[in-house]
This record gives C-alpha cells, structure tokens and sequence, in this order.
C-alpha cells in the first residue's frame, strides 16, 4: 500500500494528541526541544494508567524524532516519567528495525537496548504499565518463540501459548487498559494468525466496561483480514453480508455514543468506527462519528484500505454527510 498521507490542512488535522488538548501542547514544545510541558504533564498523568499509557505512547513517538530526551536527562536525569518515555522510544526503534532486518546486527542491538530500558523502567516506578506494554510490543519480532515468555499457557485452554504473562503485568495496573489489548492482538495478527486473534477478542471482550474503546477491537479485525486478502472485492462485502461483522459494527457504535462526554475514543479508533459504518451501508451514523471525530484524523485505517487513503476518507465523509440531508 502507499503509505502517503496528503491531507486537506483546512478540513483533516492529523496530529498524535488527537482531542487532547493538554497532550497537544506537550508534544508541540517536545518538537521544538522542550520539556518543561512534558514534565509537567506526566506529574499530573501519573495515577490514571490508560491517560499515562496514550499520553507517554504519543510523547514517546514524537521525542523519538529528536535529542530532547538525550539532553533532558542530561540536566534532569532523575526526572519523573522520563525512564518511561525513553523505554518508549527504545522500542519504537527496535520494532521496525526488527521487522526490516531480522537477525541484523542493528536489529538485534536495537531490541536488547529496548529491553534494558523497559526493566529499569519497571524498576523506577513499580505501578508503571508502559515497561510491559513495551516488552509485549517486542513479542512481536520473536517469530520463532524462542523467549519463554512468550509461549506462556493462556488461562483460557481454548487459547494458545502467547506472551500472557506480559499480557496480564499490563493489566495488573489496569485491567482494561486499551494498549495491552491492541499489543496482544497486534502479536498475534502480524503472526498472519487471525484465528488465535479472533479467540482472544471472544474471549476477553464480553467483559469489557460499557463504552470502553475496547469495542472497537473488532474494527482492526476486519481491516486486517481485507488488507491481507487476494480478491479485496470479495472481502470487502464482510461490512455488508456477514450479519455477525454488521452487529459488531453496530454494538461498537453503541458503546462509542456510552462514552461521549465521559471517556473518549481515540481518533484511530474513531476512525475505524466511521469507516466500518460507511462500508456497513450505515452513513448517518457514520457521520455522527465524523462530526465528533472533526477535525481530527489518523493514518489508518484508510492507509491499509486504499492505495488513495485520503481519496477514501474524502469519499467515505462525503457520502456519509450526504446521507444526513
């Protein structure tokens, strides 16, 4: 797929705070070689786990792209949180090197550094979830199993050995947290292994909180299963014939309404939603989530869709407002 993005700046704002608006300042002064917002930010995050998850997840992405961490821990190395956005953008080093060149020299260096920092960021702050959602992000480059932490028995038999007990150190913190669940799937969808991925959804989803952004999982499901087909025309009528997919689809929308005013999605998943209601023929609601989602958008899943992603997105909000009229 081509991964451009041109966006629209009057109508689509692609940025990786999403609706945070706190976030938002944090990351534009971490660009320009800032922290001071970042800092503050974290204090304030600590003791909401899913907040601190996303909020040093995005910190992490950005700081990644320059020094300001390097020279942060230069004059603060004590820093609250700073262990914890440097085990952030350790791993996002390593994952795509490892994807790249598995085995590499760099790939396999880039991976031990990423694990060194997330055991001492467990050890800096012991209620910290990020070390174990950057150990299970890693899982992914172990193709083989080769680590014994990642062929742990799952506690449901129907399950098959994973890194679980990554899974559930996440989870300790807090049991619903969105990143560990997107990890674990991602673990087992970039393994091509949708049947083990589709069980776990299944599993552990009928449990989630009314309005959690967990409903969304499903959404990422499909999306996979038709980015990896043959024949995307065939695939594509999942939205429309499978009434189990259409029901998802609507369940999903529900719990997204449950959650306005009081916990939102994340844009990503907003965005997944919008589309999974377009291609299900349900465009009044899919505008509903377009208009709340305004006007912030992320790369997928219109990247994984289209060879076009922003003619899809255009195409998917102009028939969806149509719709409305």
């Amino acid at each position: 797929m081509n991964t451009a993005f041109a966006l629209d700046p009057g109508r689509f704002v692609q940025h990786p705070a999403g609706h945070d608006g706190d976030l938002r300042v944090a990351v534009e002064e971490l660009r320009h070689g800032r922290w001071w917002s970042a800092r503050a930010l974290l204090a304030a995050t600590w003791g909401d786990p899913g907040a601190w998850a996303s909020r040093t997840q995005a910190l992490g992405a950005v700081a990644g792209h320059t020094d300001v961490l390097r020279i942060w821990a230069a004059e603060e190395p004590a820093a609250f949180g700073l262990t914890a956005l440097q085990s952030r953008v350790a791993v996002d080093r390593a994952l795509p090197a490892g994807r790249r060149q598995p085995g590499s020299r760099d790939a396999v260096a880039l991976e031990a550094a990423a694990r060194e920092w997330c055991w001492l960021a467990a050890s800096v702050l012991a209620d910290d979830p990020v070390p174990w959602l950057g150990l299970l992000t890693l899982a992914q480059l172990d193709s083989g199993l080769l680590r014994a932490e990642h062929r742990v028995q799952a506690c449901d038999e129907m399950l098959p050995p994973g890194p679980w007990g990554l899974f559930d150190q996440a989870r300790r913190v807090d049991p619903w947290g969105r990143e560990a669940f997107h990890r674990l799937l991602r673990f087992w969808l970039s393994r091509g292994e949708s049947g083990p991925a589709a069980g776990f959804l299944a599993t552990y989803l009928p449990g989630a909180p009314e309005g959690s952004a967990l409903h969304a999982l499903p959404l990422y499901l499909y999306v996979d299963r038709y980015r990896r087909a043959r024949r995307k025309d065939a695939v594509q009528l999942q939205w429309t014939d499978d009434q189990t997919v259409r029901a998802t689809v609507l369940r999903a929308f529900e719990h997204w309404r449950a959650a306005l005013g009081r916990d939102r999605w994340p844009v990503g998943d907003e965005g997944h939603l919008a589309h999974a209601l377009w291609a299900a023929r349900q465009r009044r609601e899919a505008a509903e989530v377009l208009t709340a989602m305004a006007p912030f958008v992320s790369a997928q899943p219109w990247q994984s869709l289209s060879e076009r992603p922003y003619d899809l997105l255009r195409q998917v909000t102009a028939q969806s407002y149509a719709a409305t009229g």
